[in-house]
């Protein structure tokens, strides 16, 4: 196992052993269990990118953990109300039953509510970062990535473009994917900086770059990817009509797109040296994954 697959492990072990614990503490309904269900598995890939970022500004995993795992809170309550009948109606998530279909869609909408302000919960503890100024930055910046500025308009103009007259251009599309997968990716990759009051822009840069590459990826994997391995449907795009960056850019153009967005984002971690090589690492496993 390469050195980035073991802190990739080894940080999605930490982040959902808190996740887990934090939700174990809830009192014992159905919604809890469901939410034990939803934030389980998976790769962490934003927890990891937490505690990355973090590390590089000197902030030990024991405190970073509590933003990790907010950050996947938020991401499994994304999921959740994703799958839903009224939003992509999808059946799998991570090769398991959504919850709509293993419990109910009340269950699951209020799940991905009580996700929701679980995530800010747990940046509001004095263990989430080192001073109170640093915890709110975290909490505010996190409300904008998540909300209408961000996750949930990438969301809205996702669900806009299915039933527009015309398919987005590709600089629609890229700008609705910057909300919907990128607000996320770019607010794990600079909570480490903004635990300590440092200037987070090229964490910035390497997450924009690596947001989009993330979902370019995605799109690649809807067309040639294995079900199997990705744990879901796959080719609901293709079939909806709806336009991609694969549509757009062919196959070819869109890998090759992809993997200058990586080299976009590791020239960006240039002022890290050494210290980022994990970041660089993660940004190949982006555009090499199979689920």
């Amino acid at each position: 196992m390469s050195g980035f697959a073991t802190a990739l492990k080894v940080a999605a072990g930490l982040t959902e052993a808190r996740l887990q614990a934090e939700i174990a503490a809830l009192p014992d309904t159905p919604v809890r269990a469901a939410m034990a269900y939803a934030a389980r598995g998976g790769k962490k890939l934003r927890g990891f990118l937490v505690l990355e970022s973090a590390r590089l500004h000197g902030i030990a995993p024991e405190m970073a953990v509590q933003a990790a795992s907010a950050i996947e809170a938020i991401h499994a309550y994304s999921l959740v109300h994703d799958d839903l009948p009224a939003m992509d109606d999808d059946d799998l998530r991570r090769g398991q039953p959504t919850v709509h279909v293993k419990w109910d869609e009340a269950t699951a909408i209020l799940v991905g509510d009580a996700l929701q302000t679980l995530a800010f919960g747990l940046l509001a503890r004095d263990d989430a970062a080192p001073m109170p100024q640093a915890r709110l930055a975290l909490i505010a910046s996190l409300a904008h990535a998540a909300g209408g500025a961000g996750m949930v308009l990438g969301q809205a103009l996702d669900i806009a473009a299915e039933t527009a007259a015309t398919p987005l251009s590709l600089d629609e599309i890229t700008a609705l994917q910057a909300g919907k997968t990128g607000a996320l990716i770019e607010w794990s990759a600079c909570a480490g900086a903004r635990m300590v009051g440092a200037d987070p822009t090229h964490l910035a840069a390497y997450a924009r770059a690596l947001g989009l590459a993330f979902q370019i990826a995605d799109d690649i994997l809807d067309v040639e990817g294995d079900a199997a391995l990705a744990g879901k449907r796959l080719h609901k795009d293709e079939a909806a009509g709806k336009a991609t960056f694969v549509s757009l850019l062919g196959l070819d153009g869109a890998k090759a797109r992809a993997r200058d967005l990586i080299a976009e984002a590791q020239e960006a971690l240039q002022v890290y040296g050494n210290d980022a090589q994990q970041l660089r690492e993660a940004a190949q496993f982006v555009i090499a994954r199979s689920n």
